[in-house]
């Protein structure tokens, strides 16, 4: 049997938890390919996984390995699979959970339906940032409507999918706003294109008012969610949209009644826990890739990078949130 490199998990806890280990090298089945990992990426739900997994459904069986974002070269394709052959460079979001062992080792087995071909035009490190937060902005402006000409707020631009989903209301045509904490994260949000607001010195009356003459946007993409989606009720205009990917919050939608509100809960890992409608996210990830090589779309990296080996601290890093950008991992 061979076997390949992994770090795994054999108990849900602090990143202390991480070892590795030699496993084998998956089968290929039906409707998959088999991919050499070149980088993953850390996403807060890997974190979440891996500290509370005994508490989520969706949580892999122990002894697990984690990681759902990856970036890698095809080097085994199943019989009945097409599209795909040996040496394609391809990216996508495809383990981590459930019964789907993730991308923190040597090779990953993938549903041809969670990936796509690579971006031409980036890096793999930086292919490999993109899966799940662009899949989650993709499909967050699209259930709200987004297009050109509207007014567009995102609360949190310059997080992970926050400074994807600037971008993607950019490339379809909005006016972009985006909300930041710091010197720091604005600056990022206007080099992104978009409208950068202080939260922090700017009460929600103050931007609408010098932002819609007092009307409120037409779309409010909130990735900070919880107790801010108030603020995005107030940020919404009459009949306004609200896209948020953190909603497990007891909320008064009063407001979101009076104002005529439609809301859109975004919680992409559906199509992987349960295996319905993976292909859409197979079609997202080319649609992304075609706009990234069109110049529209951009990831951003954070400047400290680790290697699969130094994966705890990687996790550590990415849970403290001291750094701009997403962290990714090479192997």
């Amino acid at each position: 049997m061979k076997t390949m490199q992994a770090m795994t998990i054999s108990q849900f806890g602090d990143s202390n938890v991480f070892s590795a280990a030699d496993v084998p090298i998956p089968e290929l089945k039906p409707g998959h390919v088999l991919v050499r990992v070149a980088a993953s990426s850390v996403n807060p739900v890997d974190y979440k996984i891996r500290e509370a997994g005994a508490d989520l459904p969706f949580a892999p069986a122990l002894p697990a390995i984690l990681g759902m974002d990856f970036a890698g070269t095809v080097v085994g394709v199943a019989d009945d699979v097409d599209g795909y052959k040996l040496n394609d460079e391809v990216y996508g979001c495809a383990g981590g959970l459930g019964g789907l062992p993730g991308s923190l080792a040597e090779y990953m087995l993938v549903d041809v339906r969670l990936m796509a071909h690579k971006p031409r035009s980036l890096s793999m490190q930086e292919a490999a940032a993109l899966p799940l937060v662009s899949i989650t902005a993709f499909e967050g402006l699209q259930r709200a409507g987004v297009k050109a000409g509207q007014q567009v707020l995102v609360h949190g631009g310059s997080g992970g999918v926050g400074h994807i989903a600037v971008q993607l209301a950019k490339h379809l045509g909005a006016d972009v706003y985006a909300t930041g904490g710091g010197d720091a994260q604005l600056q990022l949000i206007s080099a992104l294109g978009a409208t950068g607001i202080n939260y922090k010195t700017s009460t929600v009356d103050d931007y609408v008012n010098q932002h819609t003459n007092g009307q409120g946007f037409d779309v409010v993409f909130d990735t900070v969610g919880a107790e801010n989606l108030t603020s995005s009720m107030l940020a919404s205009k009459l009949n306004g949209h609200i896209a948020t990917t953190v909603s497990m919050v007891e909320l008064d939608l009063t407001l979101a009644h009076i104002k005529g509100l439609s809301m859109h809960v975004v919680f992409m890992l559906i199509p992987m826990i349960h295996d319905i409608g993976r292909a859409a996210h197979g079609d997202i990830l080319k649609q992304v890739a075609e706009i990234v090589d069109g110049g529209a779309l951009r990831p951003v990296l954070t400047e400290k990078q680790f290697q699969l080996s130094e994966i705890a601290a990687a996790h550590d890093y990415a849970e403290a949130g001291t750094g701009l950008g997403k962290v990714v991992v090479s192997h």
